[in-house]
């Protein structure tokens, strides 16, 4: 446990599970395309302003038969199929996104990548301890650190560094995991990041 000489014992259901890559990598999809905003649109031939009346009459001119100047075969028209209001987002089950966060918490307790951190010894923000701390525990970068609202102190230290996401257990996705080559949970977070992988 960094900071501490404190032993932390970890669910072995959570932190010992197979490392299922198939279902990591379908929540992990599934999160990125609900992260997509879907802005891109278009207006279709009733969006787009004017033509109200008929360029010209139906018959007599020569020419062809026109109802307005907003058809998408004329220039400044409207969309045929304009893309509107796309979902990107696909379902994914409950019992199939804690088996990924299960698999991902796995992979890295078993490549050593995993620190419990003792939140007591940052009780004062502090980014300089922050630092300290990461050069110490010798860990590649990006680091996610794992803390709870409460740890004020713990969440400063570590907001302001470079390629280090800081979190907390509720807003704790599989994509951020797989992310981080290495990972940092607060031991109060600790039970809450396992209730939600069981």
């Amino acid at each position: 446990m960094l900071g501490s000489q404190k032993t932390v014992t970890l669910e072995e259901g959570v932190f010992a599970a197979e490392v299922k890559p198939h279902l990591v990598h379908e929540t992990v999809r599934a999160e990125l395309n609900d992260a997509r905003s879907a802005t891109r649109g278009g207006k279709s031939r009733g969006l787009v302003a004017g033509g109200r009346s008929k360029p010209w009459r139906q018959k007599g001119t020569g020419r062809a038969r026109a109802g307005s100047t907003r058809a998408p075969h004329w220039t400044g028209g409207g969309m045929a199929f304009p893309p509107n209001n796309r979902n990107f987002g696909s379902k994914v089950n409950r019992k199939t996104r804690r088996a990924a966060l299960r698999s991902a918490l796995s992979a890295h307790a078993q490549a050593g990548t995993l620190g419990i951190l003792d939140p007591g010894k940052l009780g004062e923000p502090s980014t300089k301890a922050a630092v300290e701390l990461v050069d110490k525990w010798e860990k590649d970068l990006p680091i996610l650190v794992v803390a709870q609202p409460e740890d004020e102190g713990l969440i400063k230290s570590f907001r302001n560094l470079q390629r280090v996401v800081v979190t907390i257990p509720a807003e704790l996705e599989v994509s951020q995991v797989v992310w981080a080559r290495s990972l940092l949970i607060s031991e109060p977070a600790l039970e809450q990041v396992q209730g939600r992988a069981q």
